[in-house]
């Protein structure tokens, strides 16, 4: 239908509805007929497939009549979720219908249902009509049972306006709109605007005051428990619950089931019941009791068990657990494993941080459109064409799973991929045993069984991160099913219904083997480090070779915060470990290890740092000289919720002629041949081309490194600002302090703050001597900031003594070229063309040691009397520069302060002028590098 069709069918919709309207508000016009004759009709005018008239399977169909399930009387399913045919899982948003004499606006019940169900689905736009009004509502924020109708209404169009909005609707709802895009761009625009929370961040709240209950009944009632116990048996129990929850929802168990059972009698204990049947049922390992000696025998108070199932429950319980999708879950329990409990002397309870997340700034979750990008460029590109046996022999692991994301997405890409090789060889007609497929199209639990634990494996240093991770692939595994698929295929495989995971899922260290036993360390420090041997954890794994696919988002910790033990270990063991590596360079080199002859690919999330910094040298040289980069996409700093890191996804194959280089949004940006890769310390810059190859080429010709002129170090590490930083000055130790953002160019911006310098007294928290008091009161110095988000160098000249924190690099004295003046030097990086080659060399807001002194600096032959004066007259401008800025400071009056940045601008552009001509750019060099400074 085209769009004038459809609009002329819903302007016939329209004029019928006005004639008869009395009559469709009278009692016997239920919402059936509404929907039979309005509601369907009006979306089949707007492209959709309401009838399945492309026959699709149930599993497949666009338009989901959704089951409704009874609570206390009322439905509680929308009537419809809308989906693009081929996408098994995903709502693009709901439909709940009404009858017309159901007034909407002030419908609060309906509002608080569909906003439930669709922020559960992350459906984040849906509809609440009964023809007559249409209303628009903002599902992206989880929904408070108390809210009023227009809270989260985004439009509400009353059917005389139906023909006036059109455009709206159409390019809004209609599947042309969704195909093209159009509907995601009006999600992302009008939803979450204000500020509540999204259901990733609600259920972490609802588990953290789940373990927080849990814990403390359990610490209190069960005293000889330890720490590690209390957290095992808090794990276990929220893991429990929630899985039978989910299942309740999805009709796999009768409805009610947990409410039922803690009713009366000891609530803990009766749930016993419910667990035992499960492991009868699902053999899941959740309620594996011959390994769980500790949780059958709890003592937990029935208040805390009930009030914990009452909250997981409507109305109290704000989700639907029948389309919240897994991914949504683990998000969740990413942060909620950041966490730990631990028990004082006294019994009380404290949840903290985990060390590794406080080094780290907090836990990370990856997004999804991140985790299917990596699976598609990796297990896509080898599962592409092969049958179910030739996609057996395909192992795929993620060596730090945490609540498994990637290999959730890995699992997920496999069942469709089956899915639609068995739909094309004609399955879905077959009978018997030997058919993949539910009557609902879906696959058999018993054929998910299969690929599971023929291809799916993790490794994790968290215990609790393994059992969610399995938690969360075995929910996965029962998507889709029925109380009575689950009946059928009982009877039919006579097995139990789910895998237990045991054996691809394990608990360890990743990066450490156990030959770390042959080292002399105490006694039980093997269950802090977790040591775990690759290729006796999965022999038959590595009988076939090893992994075919690795993938993730490997830690990020810095080496320098690892304990000494361990690092030790790494330094000894890891061929790229150089100065201040991190822990994910060592899974990047790993994974090398781990994977199986030529045609294997790994995929990982990490940071920036290592396409350039010297600590990633030995990194870039392996990948580098194996050809084994396949692309690497840019990603930026906007992939992690408050995270400051700038990420890039690189995928890795073997024989690799370039590398192709990506946008944030996936398209192509360049590739890198690997020719031009081998020099230049291996650095890998993502905005490369031949002709800035050779301007980068031309800037290097006949220059130094920095560091062959000047070094730096970083300013003062008082260990404690609050001790150490003043608002006045108390004693004859105190002098003027700046911080990296009191630095610009050519100015200082002091702050009125003073340090008390005592080296000695900072030494003993630093761990290390800071600099002496000589070594800020030279004659002069220059300094930088060391953190700047622009990534800009931003450099001054200080002669007045003056003291700096470690947010500045600070030059040394005793290392000065004495005959290139300071001034020069900072001229020099001041300028267009240093600020070009560091930003696009580096592009790391922190300006390290390495990154400055690597910086390439024009030597100058005092005896040619051109370069003299060149060096002379750059001098004479950065003094200028210097006292302008100070004037700068000080004015009041604007028109001055207008003309003094005019004479600095000219000044700066004189300086810029020189630079060129020193490092003899022609016109269409300059080009480059001043259309990069537009930008």
């Amino acid at each position: 239908m085209t769009r004038d069709q459809a609009k002329a069918t819903i302007e016939k919709l329209v004029e019928r509805f006005r004639e008869h309207r009395n009559d469709y508000h009278l009692a016997d016009y239920n919402e059936a007929k509404t929907r039979q004759d309005f509601i369907n009709p009006f979306f089949k005018a707007l492209g959709w497939d309401v009838d399945n008239e492309e026959g699709h399977s149930e599993a497949y169909r666009e338009v989901i009549y959704e089951d409704k399930v009874l609570v206390k009387g009322k439905a509680k399913a929308p009537d419809y979720g809308f989906r693009l045919s081929g996408s098994a899982k995903k709502r693009l948003f709901y439909v709940e219908a009404k009858k017309p004499s159901v007034s909407l606006k002030a419908n609060k019940e309906s509002a608080y249902q569909l906003r439930r169900y669709g922020s559960s689905a992350q459906a984040y736009v849906s509809i609440l009509t009964n023809f007559e009004d249409f209303i628009v509502y903002d599902c992206s924020r989880v929904p408070n049972l108390h809210d009023s109708a227009s809270v989260a209404k985004l439009k509400h169009i009353h059917f005389e306006k139906y023909l006036e909005e059109f455009d709206f609707i159409y390019d809004t709802f209609s599947h042309e709109a969704v195909t093209h895009g159009k509907f995601d761009k009006y999600v992302q625009s009008d939803t979450n605007k204000k500020g509540s929370q999204t259901l990733d961040k609600e259920f972490v709240q609802s588990l953290d005051e789940w373990r927080r209950y849990l814990a403390v009944s359990i610490a209190h009632n069960n005293r000889k428990l330890n720490d590690e116990e209390i957290n095992f048996s808090v794990q276990q129990t929220i893991d429990r619950l929630i899985f039978l929850r989910f299942c309740e929802d999805r009709a796999v168990e009768p409805y009610g089931q947990l409410q039922k059972e803690v009713s009366k009698g000891n609530s803990y204990q009766n749930l016993f019941h419910l667990f035992k049947l499960a492991d009868d049922k699902y053999n899941s390992g959740l309620f594996d009791f011959k390994k769980d000696v500790i949780t059958p025998h709890l003592k937990v108070d029935n208040k805390v068990i009930k009030s914990i199932i009452e909250d997981l429950y409507y109305p109290l319980c704000r989700y639907e657990f029948s389309v919240m999708p897994v991914e949504v879950l683990g998000n969740a329990y990413e942060q909620f494993l950041g966490k730990v409990i631990r028990i004082t002397p006294a019994r009380s309870v404290r949840i903290e941080e985990k060390p590794e997340v406080r080094k780290a700034g907090g836990v990370y979750y990856t997004p999804q459109y991140i985790v299917e990008y990596i699976v598609k460029n990796t297990v896509g590109k080898l599962v592409d064409g092969k049958s179910p046996k030739e996609i057996e022999k395909i192992k795929i692991v993620d060596p730090a799973c945490g609540s498994g994301s990637f290999l959730v997405g890995a699992f997920e890409y496999l069942l469709n991929h089956h899915i639609n090789w068995y739909h094309n060889k004609g399955y879905a007609t077959k009978k018997g045993k030997d058919n993949p497929f539910t009557p609902q199209g879906t696959l058999t639990t018993h054929e998910k069984k299969r690929i599971l634990l023929n291809n799916i494996f993790g490794v994790d240093i968290d215990a609790n991160a393994v059992e969610v991770t399995k938690l969360s692939l075995l929910l996965k595994c029962m998507e889709g099913e029925t109380e009575a698929s689950i009946k059928q295929q009982l009877s039919m495989f006579h097995e139990r219904v789910l895998p237990d995971l045991d054996k691809n899922i394990k608990d360890g260290n990743s990066l450490i083997d156990t030959d770390i036993y042959d080292s002399e360390m105490a006694l039980g420090f093997e269950k802090k480090i977790k040591p775990f041997s690759w290729k006796k954890g999965f022999q038959d794994v590595f009988k076939q070779g090893g992994f075919d696919v690795v993938i993730g988002n490997p830690p990020y910790v810095n080496l320098v915060s690892i304990e000494e033990e361990q690092r030790s270990y790494f330094q000894e063991k890891f061929k790229t470990c150089k100065n201040k590596s991190d822990l994910y360079s060592f899974f990047i080199e790993k994974s090398i290890s781990l994977i199986n002859e030529e045609k294997s690919k790994f995929g990982f999330i990490v940071p920036h740092t290592w396409l350039a910094t010297e600590s990633f040298e030995l990194l870039r040289k392996l990948l580098i000289e194996n050809k084994l980069i396949e692309e690497i996409v840019e990603m930026g700093f906007k992939v992690f919720d408050e995270a400051i890191v700038s990420t890039v996804i690189i995928i890795c194959s073997h024989n690799n002629s370039s590398i192709k280089v990506r946008n944030r949004d996936f398209s192509e940006r360049v590739k890198i041949p690997y020719k031009f890769l081998q020099n230049n310390n291996f650095s890998i810059d993502l905005e490369w081309s031949e002709s800035k190859q050779k301007l980068y080429d031309k800037i290097g010709l006949g220059s130094e490194p920095l560091e062959k002129f000047i070094s730096f170090s970083r300013g003062i590490k008082t260990s404690d600002d609050t001790r150490f930083i003043l608002n006045d000055k108390k004693n004859k130790d105190c002098y003027k302090i700046f911080r990296g953002r009191n630095i610009k160019a050519y100015q200082l911006n002091w702050e009125k703050e003073w340090v008390w310098y005592r080296p000695d007294l900072m030494k003993e928290k630093v761990g290390c001597l800071p600099h002496s008091k000589e070594f800020f009161e030279v004659s002069e110095k220059l300094v930088t900031q060391r953190v700047n988000s622009s990534m800009q160098l931003l450099v001054t000249y200080d002669n007045h003594k003056n003291y700096f924190l470690d947010t500045v690099n600070v030059s040394r004295y005793d290392s000065w070229d004495k005959k290139h003046s300071l001034k020069y030097i900072c001229g020099v990086l001041n300028s267009k063309l240093v600020t070009y080659w560091y930003c696009n060399k580096y592009k790391m807001p922190t300006i390290g040691l390495y990154e400055l002194h690597s910086i390439p600096i024009k030597p100058i032959d005092f005896k040619n009397t051109a370069e003299k004066n060149t060096h002379d007259e750059i001098i004479k401008h950065v003094d200028l520069l210097l006292k302008l800025n100070e004037e700068l400071q000080e004015e009041k009056l604007q028109t001055k302060i207008e003309q003094i940045k005019q004479r600095i601008e000219h000044s700066e552009e004189k300086i810029n002028e020189l630079v060129y001509e020193l490092y003899d750019l022609k016109k269409d060099e300059i080009k480059i590098i001043e259309e990069a400074q537009n930008k």
